[in-house]
């Protein structure tokens, strides 16, 4: 089965409530949260209008018309935020599709977008123990600040 990488189609917009609940780290050992957690106002703020904003932006990892992924950017006051201008990132797979490299095409796909969207810069925040933070480094971002669970990092375009 071929992979695509490509945009979010208009009526598939509620997937990303979907992939917002799969973003959510879950360390070992720990029962994950309810899936009405993707309503709190602090997490909403990646999925309500979206696609209204500058900087709102979201690649899905397409398998034989199974959209297994998704990456998406918004200029937003959330965990990754450093300032106004710069969009912030999140990105989640089914579990099932983790760890073979889809998360990776995501990210630069949409690095080499944001850059001929004209961006400086994106940015993310990441929980320490969260196996991603590898991924996220290989793709070019460093980590600029953090805080006792999570780094803010930032990749220059």
């Amino acid at each position: 089965m071929s992979l695509e990488i490509r945009n979010m189609r208009k009526n598939e917009n509620a997937l990303l409530k979907d992939f917002l609940y799969e973003a959510i780290f879950i360390p070992e050992g720990v029962e994950p949260p309810e899936r009405d957690i993707v309503e709190k106002p602090e997490l909403r703020v990646y999925t309500d209008d979206f696609g209204s904003r500058a900087g709102d932006n979201c690649l899905v990892a397409d398998l034989g018309g199974k959209v297994v992924g998704a990456v998406w950017t918004r200029i937003m006051d959330d965990y990754g935020h450093v300032d106004d201008a710069t969009p912030s990132f999140a990105i989640s797979l089914y579990k099932e599709y983790r760890n073979q490299g889809i998360g990776s095409q995501l990210m630069v796909k949409m690095l080499e977008l944001l850059k001929w969207q004209g961006y400086e810069r994106a940015s993310l925040a990441v929980q320490k123990e969260n196996y991603a933070v590898k991924m996220y480094q290989n793709v070019g971002f460093k980590t600029v600040d953090e805080n006792e669970e999570e780094y803010i990092m930032v990749c220059e375009l």
